[in-house]
């Protein structure tokens, strides 16, 4: 018997109110009244964003006839039963003005979307195979639109679409279908292939890329990413689907694409050299979500397959996955060539910097930080920087630390680059997810070095890694560089001509002396604080001074009486010996 695919139809329906239409059709509804429902997550940003909230409205019909559809709960529905052989059709309103990567956007100059925003989940048929018609807005001004995304034309439909064309694309199931986000409007169109595989840039927004730069240079990070997993890669094309705006940054990944949003600044432009931060940080970017193409879409914590995206779903291991991802993204760049060694050592400074500015890291383990992601990480408040550890920064230390154990301690045989293709052999290709203690296993299997304690202490527990001792032995030095102020121990923000603490850091000056976060200091010395100069009276200050302090805490003027402390020796330098050795140049390549 031929198994009926889920059919879907998405359409602009009313751009302007940013409103789509969604309509989900069964052949064959559960005899007992078909259920739906709307994931409460997006895989790859590990919070409940319960999407069922933007459901505008929702119906049901058969045959042209309504059917009764009750809400079960925040984003499930089931529908009265209907006669045999009866097709079911829902019908939803969207609304769409999320402009993020991990949701949907709509208006007149083009729609986006994530499959988890807008497709209902047929509970029962997760496994059928799914086709979705999607749809121009109606109107002679969207004439021009077409579509990016890395989903596959349904051929052998009447309307089957062609590439970057309206029309009816396929999926195995719907796990494949939210897989795949769509871009539909007027955007630039750049092509490439790595290793044999075609590689497309489309940028939305305005923009004046030089789209032969950016291909070329990611054209040599893709390369070497397949390189290192092993050819041939895991997707037959591959789309990086970008969205410029004034400001702006982040990305999701997914199994053969890639949702980005960027500054249009971050961009190349034509005669640019030389490479600018701005343009450096945006490729590192991509290389991160292009490597979690192998590492987290492919290569999956145990918990995560299946996804449950009815609710939170908890793992020890986002410092690999996010973490190991974070440190291979800034490595693709220089081992492809596209970036210096001076570059990435101000980079990779930067990530030591960022977790040594954090109180948290010496109360929160990166383990712990994984765990409570759905909770803490992903919902930051004043005191996040002193009680949480961010399991990117720190996690992509755990990698750089584990490199240069393994690599120092097997006289450079083995590797992390090992430790990956043998998590892509067991797990990746095979779809077998990775135990809470898998990738601790793998590295002392591999490697045949005792790692235990290894593990303990930078993964579970809260020291501070040595990264000096692991990287001298490859000709890189790390110094710590104090600051040129007295420290208050807070971080500001300027709103007007206000300053405010944004946090209070555990231990500072500030907190000793009674200051919160959200206080607004009006002056210092009697004299007023402005977001442009109060830093200036600091400067005309010693360590161990006594400045006077006027605040605002809500409406409340109070004062308070604050000893400076010295700078903080917190801020990484990266150097390296004029001569690399053999270690150096085995592992960054230059």
């Amino acid at each position: 018997m031929k198994t009926e695919p889920i059919r879907y139809a998405i359409r602009p329906a009313d751009p302007a109110a940013h409103r789509f239409e969604v309509r989900c059709t069964v052949a064959n509804p559960d005899a007992g009244g078909q259920r739906f429902a709307l994931p409460a997550w997006i895989p790859g940003s590990y919070l409940i964003r319960d999407f069922a909230r933007h459901i505008v409205s929702i119906r049901a019909e058969a045959r042209g006839k309504p059917v009764a559809l009750n809400k079960l709960d925040k984003h499930t529905w089931q529908a009265d039963p209907v006669s045999a052989g009866q097709p079911l059709t829902v019908i939803c309103e969207v609304y769409a003005w999320d402009l993020s990567v991990r949701g949907a956007h709509l208006d007149t100059t083009h729609a986006f979307f994530n499959g988890t925003s807008v497709f209902l989940c047929v509970l029962g048929q997760e496994d059928r195979p799914c086709l979705v018609d999607i749809q121009p807005p109606e109107g002679k001004d969207y004439a021009d639109w077409r579509v990016a995304t890395a989903l596959d034309p349904a051929r052998g439909e009447k309307r089957a679409a062609r590439l970057h064309g309206f029309g009816v694309y396929r999926a195995a199931n719907y796990d494949e279908l939210i897989d795949h986000p769509v871009e539909a409007g007027r955007f630039s169109l750049g092509r490439f292939e790595a290793c044999g595989v075609p590689h497309e840039v489309a940028i939305t927004g305005v923009h004046d890329c030089d789209m032969k730069r950016l291909t070329d240079d990611l054209k040599r990070v893709c390369e070497w990413q397949i390189r290192l997993f092993g050819e041939p890669a895991p997707m037959r094309r591959y789309v990086f689907l970008v969205t410029a705006v004034g400001e702006g940054y982040g990305g999701l990944e997914h199994r053969a694409s890639t949702a980005l949003l960027c500054s249009r600044n971050d961009l190349p432009y034509a005669g640019m050299e030389p490479m600018p931060e701005s343009y450096r940080t945006f490729l590192g970017l991509c290389s991160h979500e292009y490597f979690h193409t192998w590492n987290v879409k492919r290569i999956k914590p145990a918990v995560f397959t299946p996804y449950d995206l009815n609710r939170e779903n908890h793992t020890r291991l986002l410092w690999a996955f996010e973490g190991f991802t974070s440190y291979y993204d800034d490595l693709a760049l220089i081992r492809s060539g596209v970036i210096g060694l001076p570059d990435w050592l101000d980079l990779t400074a930067k990530t030591i910097t960022r977790v040594q500015q954090t109180p948290g890291r010496l109360r929160q383990s990166v383990a712990e930080s994984s765990f409570d992601a759905w909770s803490k990480f992903y919902k930051p408040d004043e005191n996040t920087p002193n009680a949480v550890v961010s399991y990117y920064t720190k996690g992509a230390l755990v990698a750089l630390a584990l490199d240069l154990t393994l690599r120092a301690k097997t006289a450079g045989k083995v590797s992390l680059d090992h430790v990956m293709r043998t998590l892509w052999q067991r797990h990746g290709q095979t779809g077998l997810g990775v135990a809470e203690d898998g990738i601790e296993r793998i590295a002392e299997e591999v490697s045949g070095l005792k790692l235990v304690r290894f593990f303990a202490d930078a993964v579970h527990g809260t020291d501070d890694i040595p990264l000096k001792k692991l990287l001298a032995p490859f000709g890189l030095k790390l110094d710590w560089e104090k600051g040129k102020l007295p420290s208050l121990g807070v971080k500001t923000s300027g709103d007007g001509n206000e300053v405010k603490l944004t946090n209070v850091f555990d231990g500072g000056a500030a907190q000793r002396a009674g200051l919160a976060a959200a206080d607004v200091i009006v002056a210092i010395d009697g004299l007023r604080a402005t977001p442009s100069g109060w830093e200036k009276v600091l400067r005309r200050r010693q360590p161990g001074d006594v400045v006077r302090i006027h605040a605002f805490r809500r409406d409340e003027l109070m004062a308070f009486q604050v000893r400076l402390d010295p700078p903080p020796a917190d801020t990484a330098r990266l150097s390296a010996a004029p001569k690399a050795n053999s270690l150096r140049r085995a592992w960054l390549g230059v």
